[in-house]
């Protein structure tokens, strides 16, 4: 089981694979009163950056679960290096349909919301994970403004304009559902500068380092193209951030 193996090569140097910073995982936890304690379920942990840095920070428990093979032993090491391997366990598992065996606190999944068809699906599957009165965390794309055709909604890597909302309309929807929207945290430009722009020197290095793989062409491709896009399209309209919900 892994994730498609362009992603392990493109984002392979990542610690955060979306895009928010260290800074504002840190806004994050501090704006969710994080305690000593706190049990935090993490669906999609990726590098597990966000479970790591909050035991250390603020002494969580957590479990992350993560497709990728190479970023969850990445967590794994990522745990070790800051002194937090008896707080966070990471499982090289499929997420979609994990359910923990304890209440948690905390459930999440911040930015693979793939896992449960789309959002309300793993707003779904979030919740069989919480305990009471606990709060769900879900991070997802929205338009800062709306694409002016359907090309450009693709060159954001959308399939469609309708692929996303714009922020009202995202939070409005979150009420209808039955969560009311109690915290969030929006990543900005630098954000996305961060997280593209860091594929790109990973990605010329594994091409001078690997000129012959069948994915060469592909990793060739995305590097020529990626920085005018990103700077055309990703940065300008589409938006990113992390919504805690709470049943209402």
């Amino acid at each position: 089981m892994d994730i498609p193996r362009i992603f392990n090569i493109t984002e392979s140097a990542h610690r955060i694979h979306n895009p928010f910073t260290p800074e504002k995982f840190a806004t994050l936890g501090a704006a969710l009163r994080l305690k000593k304690g706190d049990r935090v379920l993490d669906l999609g942990s990726g590098s597990g950056e966000m479970l790591c840095t909050w035991a250390r920070d603020y002494g969580v428990i957590g479990t992350g679960v993560d497709m990728s093979e190479l970023f969850s032993e990445q967590a794994k090491l990522r745990a070790v290096e800051l002194g937090v391997a008896d707080k966070v366990k990471f499982i090289h598992g499929d997420a979609a349909g994990y359910v923990s065996d304890e209440k948690v606190d905390v459930a999440a999944c911040v930015g693979a919301a793939w896992i449960g068809g789309g959002v309300a699906g793993t707003i779904e599957l979030l919740a069989r994970s919480l305990r009471r009165g606990g709060i769900i965390l879900i991070g997802e794309p929205y338009w800062r403004q709306l694409p002016p055709t359907e090309d450009v909604a693709k060159e954001c890597l959308a399939t469609s304009i309708s692929d996303f909302l714009i922020l009202p309309e995202l939070l409005a929807s979150f009420g209808r559902l039955g969560y009311d929207v109690v915290e969030m945290v929006l990543a900005n430009q630098d954000g996305w500068d961060r997280y593209e722009a860091a594929k790109w020197l990973t990605m010329r290095r594994w091409l001078e380092a690997n000129p012959g793989d069948e994915l060469a062409k592909e990793v060739r491709a995305q590097l020529t193209s990626g920085p005018e896009r990103h700077a055309a399209y990703t940065r300008e309209y589409l938006g990113w951030g992390v919504f805690a919900l709470m049943a209402r």
